[in-house]
């Protein structure tokens, strides 16, 4: 009661004067009388009144974001960061999260400083905060967009009964390239799923009122292309054309303003010469005056002071003046703005009203978070008890990793397996709970939480004498100490479960990879099991498409798991054993060798375009040593069940430009297991003023069908879903013929064609 007793008196104070000022500028402005139109207008005079008292020092303390090193040091900050915090130079803070440690460090900003003005604290709540969720790529493979919204909603919910505002994330980068580990924490390679599953993760982030205590702002990033780098190492140099640009890179990051995201991050790469966090062509002209963003843009770690060394700026301080001048509103870690922005005013290189227009942002945001109403309303611990690892976010994120995982490969119908069978379960990840939740693992605990793969088939094997396990091999490493006990335990089962892949830091940030092999020796005790000639069934955990032609051709199935979270094992028995149907679908491209890499469905053709089935064609695209298609090909997986295709119609064959292509198919499960199918439709402009790709995905829906069960499945596209950059840069369809596709995956589809005139 004291803390809010030196608080709330000065902005009440300071809201009564702006409930005044609102009463008159309605008046003058004839505004509406709807709810809306009056809080914006109180908030508005609100901001007016706290922006013309404070000083320039503190509006660039809003325009600072520092980290409290919690994973390094536990849940204390140094005393320079408190001292910043209590002089009002450092508004934000990240990596703080428990009631009581933000709370702590709320009392610093709103105890200590001259206006009080509450801290935003920001953190890294990627797949889920205490309850992991599968990796975002995991995720993505659900193609569920209401379990992905969901998975979101339950972060944030948690995130926030912590003190957590803001999330970085959802991470809305399209990758076409596996060896880039960072493809672990976005949606894969297409242009419109990336762009539906982005809109997703903001609803769920934000939900319907940032008012709500249960919601955190969301952060669209890498702003952009940071999916793009060339060789696929991290941080890496990207260039493209515009068109390239346009058509693949930006509209998911589109789609996230559309969702009303209020915040962005910078990228650490420079797109076309120019560093993203220096790139007023990218922060301004594009993402402000063309798409109307309203937000504040933040910029990733230090990158700021690495316009410095990527040669763009002679030192910090003109690193300061082109960020800012780019449209840059705070800096996260690196402290230019706090040391060199001041400075910059005077010297005529900056406005003080670049400076208020930024920290405006920031401090509109904190207001439609209620923090100036009460700073410590998120500071509640009968809250933080309640809506931490709950049972129905421990089910939720369960649900998840089993509609995430993707079937491979199922030969001779080896899965599902009986329960009454002897299993050898054997390998590095299969008792393993550290990596089983993946990177970017926010709060979540690696060591006593997460089910492992072991615990799961033990709750499915009633006769624990049926069930045999050994690791047999360590994830990254030559030793074969456990390869004999591996041996004898998987000549007395029926059936071997063979549980690898990576561990959670060879994904995920600074983790590229140029060989996607099974590190270590894991294919090597996979080739000793597999010459006792016992079934073998492949559990993958990992962070991107590895490459897996020999396991394809040797073992008899595969199931892909990704990193499932805390609720893997449970998920992944569940699986294995049953107790449900696999449903998801790869959305990136699994190649054959590390050399095909980058590789996506929606390529161009060439002039010279291979033809697998064709004679010889020696002076045509393609690999003098490898087939071009690749292992596993976008929208694959399979199901314990098959689904048939039928009756695919439009509903004429010639449209005018503003009549809707009304599209159906029916889908049948002809098998004898429930099971989900995802109807996936494409489409492809046969002549065109550019060059455009063989197909492009524009719809789907995921349909759960019983036994025999058929569904119809209706579509409707319009000209603007037709519409590409042309040669000119006008975004918009023309007349011509097209073929649309559908089918369960990129290459197996029905086609049909019409025409737009």
């Amino acid at each position: 009661m004291k803390i809010k007793q030196l608080i709330i008196p000065f902005f009440a104070i300071l809201l009564a004067i702006t409930s005044c000022t609102e009463k008159t500028t309605v008046a003058k402005k004839d505004l509406s009388s709807t709810p809306e139109t009056k809080s914006d207008a109180k908030m508005e005079s609100f901001l007016d009144s706290l922006t013309k008292i404070m000083t320039l020092e503190e509006k660039i303390g809003q325009l600072t974001l520092m980290s409290t090193d919690w994973e390094k040091t536990g849940p204390t900050i140094n005393e320079n960061y408190k001292n910043l915090i209590k002089e009002g130079k450092v508004g934000n803070i990240f990596n703080a999260y428990s009631v009581k440690f933000t709370r702590e460090l709320q009392q610093l900003a709103v105890e200590n400083t001259r206006l009080k003005i509450p801290l935003l604290f920001g953190y890294d709540v990627i797949h889920g905060h205490r309850t992991i969720f599968p990796i975002s790529l995991g995720e993505s493979a659900s193609w569920d967009l209401k379990a992905i919204e969901n998975a979101a909603r339950i972060a944030a919910t948690e995130a926030s009964a912590e003190g957590i505002h803001w999330t970085f994330a959802p991470m809305v980068d399209i990758s076409r390239d596996a060896r880039w580990g960072r493809v672990s924490e976005g949606a894969g390679e297409d242009v419109y799923l990336g762009s539906e599953i982005a809109k997703a993760r903001v609803r769920g982030f934000q939900g319907d009122d940032l008012f709500a205590t249960n919601t955190v702002l969301a952060c669209a990033k890498h702003y952009a292309a940071y999916g793009a780098p060339i060789a696929g190492r991290d941080y890496n140099t990207v260039d493209m054309s515009e068109r390239e640009l346009r058509t693949t890179y930006l509209p998911p990051f589109k789609a996230t303003v559309d969702a009303g995201v209020t915040t962005f991050m910078t990228a650490f790469n420079d797109v076309n010469g120019v560093p993203a966090s220096g790139n007023k062509y990218l922060l301004t002209d594009i993402l402000r005056e063309e798409w109307g963003f309203e937000g504040f843009v933040v910029t990733d770690y230090t990158s700021i002071n690495e316009l410095v060394p990527h040669g763009v700026a002679k030192d910090n301080k003109q690193a300061a003046e082109i960020a800012i001048n780019a449209g840059v509103d705070m800096d996260m870690q690196g402290g230019v703005y706090m040391d060199y922005l001041k400075e910059l005013i005077a010297d005529g290189k900056v406005t003080e009203h670049q400076v208020t227009t930024a920290a405006r942002k920031i401090l509109t945001l904190k207001y439609k978070l209620g923090l100036f109403s009460d700073p410590y309303r998120y500071c509640d611990e009968i809250r933080e008890k309640q809506l931490l690892m709950t049972p129905e976010h421990l089910e939720a994120a369960r649900d998840m990793a089993r509609k995430s995982a993707v079937l491979l490969k199922n030969s001779k119908q080896t899965l599902p397996l009986s329960k009454d069978k002897k299993v050898a379960l054997i390998g590095p990840l299969a008792n393993d709970k550290y990596n089983i939740i993946g990177s970017w693992t926010a709060a979540g605990d690696r060591y006593t939480k997460p089910v492992t793969v072991l615990e799961g088939f033990k709750e499915k094997i009633s006769n624990q004498a049926n069930l045999f396990f050994t690791q047999g091999c360590e994830i990254n490493s030559d030793n074969i100490s456990d390869f004999q006990n591996a041996i004898n335990i998987a000549k007395k089962s029926d059936v071997v479960v063979m549980v690898m892949g990576e561990s959670e830091g060879m994904s995920g940030e600074a983790a590229s990879r140029t060989n996607l092999d099974l590190p270590g020796n894991q294919k090597e005790l996979l080739k000793a099991i597999k010459k006792l000639g016992k079934p073998i069934v492949l559990v993958l955990m990992n962070g991107r498409p590895l490459t897996l032609e020999w396991e394809d051709a040797n073992m008899d199935a595969i199931l892909e798991t990704w990193y499932p979270g805390t609720m893997g094992g449970y998920a992944i028995a569940d699986l294995i054993f049953g107790d449900a149907n696999p449903s998801g679908k790869l959305t990136m491209t699994f190649p054959r060798n590390v050399g095909q890499i980058p590789i996506y469905y929606n390529v161009k053709n060439t002039g010279r375009p291979y033809e697998a089935n064709g004679p010889e064609q020696r002076y045509r695209s393609r690999y003098l040593d490898v087939a071009n298609s690749p292992l596993y090909p976008f929208g694959y997986g399979l199901s314990y069940t098959t689904f048939k295709y039928t009756n695919f119609a439009i509903d004429k064959k010639t449209y005018e430009f503003k009549e809707k292509i009304n599209i159906s198919v029916t889908v049948t499960n002809t098998g004898s297991f429930k099971g989900e199918e995802v109807v996936q439709l494409y489409m492809r402009d046969l002549v065109a003023s550019v060059t455009l790709p063989l197909k492009e995905l524009k719809r789907f829906e995921k349909v759960m069908l019983e036994p025999n069960e058929s569904k119809k499945i209706t579509f409707t596209l319009t000209s603007d879903d037709l519409a590409f950059y042309t040669q000119d840069m006008s975004f918009k369809a023309e007349a011509g013929e097209f073929k649309l596709f559908v089918g369960t995956n990129s290459e197996a589809l029905l086609e049909t064609n019409f025409t737009l005139k």
